[in-house]
């Protein structure tokens, strides 16, 4: 898969759910029989639509239920899946309370840095996503100086990341899991490393700029949740940080079956 501009663009967008409380009300045979009707439909998306990751957020947001990630170079049949859920028994009684859409873009200052999802890293326990926007000050340094700030910022956050060989050995052995037209189903959680040598985090950006009110959506995946609180409070010291402006909401997701996600509901 490529990384956006040599071959084809690979987009990424994350759809977070609420479910109406009126659906716990239903008979019981018509909550199963919505909810089938919806992992139908999901089941049912185009070979070119990959599902990153279905997310329970039950009990770690008061205002989202559930999260799907969904990867493809068809930006039209990304639509075209969020339309065909909406229509569902259960996707009428579903608010979505935030759409993120992103594109894969090449690294501006680290050559080597991808999403791991475009690598083939299967999906892990854990992911944190928000939306980032930079200061206007940013983009007005010399591009030197913001590449030495990144820099910075990269050293401190490899202390966290999964090795990058390591990454790209999961890759091969997954055959590709992960990735944009393949399904993430690992969910049993695997000892975290936090040493000098590299920790369990999986870095995921992807550039927003012009389709929605953010410039980038990141989106961290470990195995610990909190190894992503030791990851986030150090990189808080790094001088870069002057220049964030907005990086919030965030929200907390466990990864599950898409069935295991809607039995929580």
């Amino acid at each position: 898969m490529a990384t956006g501009s040599a071959e084809q663009t690979t987009y990424a967008a994350y759809w977070l759910y609420a479910l109406d409380p009126t659906y716990s009300r239903l008979p019981e045979a018509e909550q199963t029989r919505g909810k089938a009707e919806f992992l139908a439909a999901l089941e049912a998306r185009p070979s070119t639509v990959g599902l990153r990751g279905a997310y329970s957020m039950v009990g770690f947001r008061e205002d989202v239920d559930f999260m799907l990630w969904v990867v493809s170079t068809d930006l039209d049949a990304i639509q075209r899946l969020a339309v065909s859920l909406r229509h569902t028994g259960l996707g009428r009684y579903l608010a979505t309370r935030q759409t993120y859409v992103g594109v894969v873009a090449d690294a501006r200052y680290d050559p080597a840095h991808a999403p791991a999802f475009m690598q083939g890293a299967p999906a892990k326990t854990f992911i944190s996503v928000y939306p980032f926007v930079k200061t206007a000050e940013w983009y007005l340094l010399p591009y030197e100086r913001r590449r030495d700030l990144m820099a910075e910022h990269g050293l401190i956050g490899r202390k966290y990341a999964v090795p990058r060989e390591q990454v790209a050995a999961s890759g091969e052995q997954s055959n590709g899991h992960g990735r944009g037209g393949s399904t993430a189903t690992a969910v049993t959680p695997a000892p975290a490393q936090t040493d000098e040598e590299g920790g369990g985090v999986l870095a995921n950006t992807v550039d927003a700029f012009g389709l929605g009110d953010y410039e980038f959506i990141l989106a961290n995946e470990s195995d610990d949740a909190s190894e992503l609180v030791r990851m986030m409070q150090s990189l808080r010291a790094t001088e870069v940080r002057r220049y964030t402006k907005l990086d919030t909401p965030i929200f907390l997701g466990r990864l599950r079956e898409p069935s295991g996600v809607l039995a929580d509901l």
